[in-house]
């Protein structure tokens, strides 16, 4: 592969793991082809992600920056015919969670205001076990293979060298990443700058799978819905705030427990069965879309309500660690790739940063029964003796196979599978635009241009023909506020993909 902007493969420097292997593919990780099941022997994936976990002590790496609470959630909708999870029983059961929010990119000590997705992080204490909900305030994400996560991060942090915000990078990957176009346009709309924490939806952002007593399938997206209804900042208050009080999602969250006013969501959920999710429109295992609400509705299930303050902010909050791998008996993950990476990924995150045995503070332990044979680890406070080994003779904890999830069929061969950029990338991000009112597509486009004019050309005009695609009315208003060549975006826009990235590389 040769052209006037990048050297011949032999002069190319070679990408390599950390021991020196030379790195074959480097933007999709190893897979069955269908559905998608993530496989542990990718190396390099591994490595990236281990890697990458590690790159800040003590501080989360995403997400530094949040609050949270306690509280319960209770259940008002019998939806026992699709799964046999204890905490969805019976209707007006009610379980003990606790909620963390959070910004994404910025340090611990950064403004909760800025301009980013929020995390929204749900642990419920069931009677078999924690069961994480790990997602955010948005429904979709910008990726759909954790192999680029840490990529993706990166461009999201300091420069190396500067250490100052780099828009170059942030639309530089987001220009060659076109499947990030649904999150893109949520984050530059007022979505992205929510005011505070209560004021925003949360979703699970997965597919999951939820199975019930007679091991029948079915696959779900969970969303939590705020009863406090929507509200956002436009850019320059979200800009203002950040100066006068940083701190102002966490603190609105606190106060309004502080003085009674429980913030609370509602719990609904999309639920198809098998043969409606393989034959979808389009993969319902992508967490770069969404499950049009039109063709399956949101169901009721529940009822979330915050109503408890932590006693220490550190102990409770800060050392909170979830993970999307952490289920209960009738949930089970999907054949997402991005899900199956984040399972193996966020337990190893907690594990360097809280230590092996996290689960055994109070905010992370289980308020059920924990018999297993883990012994010792720093901080360890069991007093469990021997045996510390299974099989044995001496009537241990033994498994059960009535809690083992329902199995799925997968086909074709374990390789590296892309997925491909098509026209239904640009499908939902269309009518995303097109369901904002006038004075949206103002600040969307607004809001653009206050971020992408600090990036250089080239890479403007990449990002803005991604916005041509999928509008004409959408690139055609960010080509005009940024003052770019129409005609340059629309031959662009035009060309493939390859042919757009190579035009657009730096000489």
């Amino acid at each position: 592969m040769y052209n006037s902007y990048t050297r011949s493969y032999n002069e190319q420097k070679k990408l390599t793991t950390s021991t020196g292997k030379v790195v074959d593919n480097d933007q999709n990780s190893l897979t069955t082809e269908k559905p998608a099941v993530t496989s542990l022997n990718d190396m390099n994936l591994l490595e990236k992600l281990s890697h990458f976990n590690r790159e800040r002590i003590p501080e989360r790496v995403v997400h530094a920056k949040g609050g949270g609470a306690y509280g319960k959630f209770t259940v008002t909708n019998d939806l026992t015919k699709y799964t046999c999870a204890d905490f969805l029983s019976q209707v007006g059961k009610e379980t003990e969670v606790f909620v963390r929010f959070s910004t994404v990119g910025g340090e611990k000590g950064s403004a909760d205001t800025a301009r980013d997705p929020r995390g929204f992080a749900v642990k419920l204490y069931t009677n078999d076990g924690n069961y994480d909900i790990v997602g955010n305030d948005t429904p979709v994400f910008f990726i759909r293979d954790a192999i680029k996560f840490p990529d993706f991060i990166h461009t999201q942090k300091r420069n190396p060298v500067t250490n100052l915000p780099d828009p170059d990078a942030f639309w530089d990957f987001f220009s060659l990443t076109p499947e990030s176009m649904n999150q893109v346009t949520r984050l530059m709309s007022d979505y992205g700058t929510p005011d505070g924490f209560r004021h925003m939806d949360g979703f699970g952002t997965h597919t999951f799978m939820w199975y019930n007593n007679s091991r029948e399938r079915y696959w779900i997206k969970y969303h939590f819905k705020t009863e406090q209804g929507i509200k956002n900042f436009t850019n320059d208050e979200a800009v203002e705030l950040a100066g006068i009080n940083p701190n102002y999602s966490v603190q609105d969250l606190y106060d309004s427990i502080k003085q009674g006013k429980y913030p609370a969501w509602t719990l609904f959920v999309q639920i198809l069965t098998t043969e409606q999710a393989m034959n979808y429109k389009f993969n319902v295992f992508d967490v770069t879309k969404i499950i049009y609400e039109e063709d399956y509705p949101l169901i009721p299930v529940g009822r979330l309500v915050l109503n408890r303050l932590p006693k220490n902010f550190f102990n409770e909050v800060e050392q909170a660690a979830f993970c999307p791998g952490t289920i209960v008996p009738g949930v089970n993950l999907s054949p997402d790739k991005m899900l199956n990476a984040r399972a193996i990924s966020y337990t190893d995150a907690q594990r360097h940063r809280i230590g092996p045995n996290a689960n055994q503070l109070s905010v992370n332990k289980p308020r059920c029964p924990v018999n297993n044979y883990q012994r010792d680890g720093d901080m360890s406070m069991l007093e469990q003796g021997a045996p510390n080994y299974y099989p044995n003779s001496f009537r241990g904890p033994e498994p059960n196979i009535l809690v083992t999830p329902p199995s799925y069929e997968v086909e074709g061969m374990l390789a590296r599978h892309p997925m491909k950029v098509e026209p239904i990338d640009f499908e939902q991000p269309r009518k995303l635009y097109n369901e904002f009112s006038a004075q949206e597509k103002e600040h969307l486009i607004y809001n653009i241009s206050v971020s992408l004019k600090n990036a250089l050309s080239n890479i403007q005009y990449r990002q803005t023909a991604l916005f041509y695609i999928t509008d004409v009315d959408y690139g055609t208003r960010v080509a005009n506020k940024l003052g770019l060549n129409l005609d340059v975006v629309k031959t662009l826009a035009t060309m493939s993909e390859e042919e757009r990235n190579a035009k657009t590389m730096k000489k």
